[in-house]
């Protein structure tokens, strides 16, 4: 097994591509696919199924990304600490959230003190952020809640009640609360499985003894703001994250143990990553 092998088949494994790995790797195609092909031969196993002009990870070879990444996570982590003097504020930092709003002022601070850096944020629920981050896809997590992983560094935030809200122009527009037991009655409009906010929801009434009538999932909270909107059903989501406006109107519902703990998160084998670390501290001292 040689360096440029492992090399060869982490860039076609996380770009997707033969021919993508090659130009991020500045070598000939051929060249990667030499090596690919010899690691392959050497241990006698399959790491990628190829199919025309497509390229899909086999199962041995999804078991051993999860080493390439660790392994050229530390690769970086020592190029990094080489060349400090030149790269102190450059660089990328992957932010994947269930919801950005909560890690704002955080993110504004981070870009104040790293002004160079390149900083990517997309959105999920829970469940993918904690999957993006285990395989080394994002840097930071925002979670709707506090999750229960000994592998993350977790820094809880503000804890905001659920609220439900709906169209102006529905039924239950002038209603300013709702218990659970009413609200597990009314077409709910709810987010994908892996929502937080949903299985908090979900969690409750059970305890309870109701079931939720979810009348449409939808994937994404503006999804089901707009289906909301639209006359659709009733949504529930964290009160920190209700966009007020005039087609839309928030009923409290009266549960003081419906509320969720967010959370700013990262792997903690990968806190010692100068960009991650840092806005880790920036998130504990905006939090305190």
């Amino acid at each position: 097994m040689r360096y440029v092998q492992l090399r060869a088949f982490h860039y076609v494994a996380t770009l997707g591509g033969f021919s993508r790995a090659a130009q991020a790797l500045h070598v000939t195609q051929p060249a990667i696919s030499d090596q690919v092909r010899k690691l392959e031969s050497e241990y006698d196993m399959r790491l990628f199924e190829r199919h025309r002009k497509q390229v899909i990870v086999t199962e041995h070879g999804l078991a051993l990304l999860d080493i390439t990444n660790r392994l050229f996570e530390v690769e970086q982590l020592a190029y990094e600490f080489l060349t400090q003097s030149r790269s102190q504020r450059t660089g990328t930092l992957k932010i994947v959230a269930d919801s950005a709003h909560h890690m704002t002022r955080v993110l504004a601070a981070f870009r104040q003190e790293f002004p160079d850096v390149f900083v990517s944020v997309k959105s999920g629920n829970s469940n993918q952020v904690l999957d993006l981050l285990h395989r080394y896809e994002a840097d930071i997590g925002v979670l709707g809640d506090v999750p229960d992983d000994n592998q993350l560094d977790v820094v809880p935030l503000e804890s905001t009640p659920l609220i439900a809200f709906a169209s102006t122009a529905s039924a239950v527009s002038s209603r300013k609360t709702v218990s659970l037991k009413e609200l597990a009655t009314w077409p709910l409009v709810m987010r994908e499985h892996g929502s937080r906010t949903r299985a908090k929801l979900e969690e409750k009434a059970s305890q309870s003894g109701f079931t939720l009538n979810v009348s449409i999932e939808a994937e994404g909270r503006e999804a089901v703001r707009q289906i909301v909107v639209d006359g659709g059903g009733i949504g529930v989501v964290s009160e920190a994250e209700f966009v007020d406006g005039p087609e839309l109107t928030k009923i409290v519902i009266r549960d003081k143990e419906l509320s969720m703990q967010e959370a700013i998160v990262c792997l903690r084998e990968r806190r010692e990553n100068r960009l991650i670390r840092r806005f880790i501290v920036l998130a504990r001292e905006h939090s305190a």
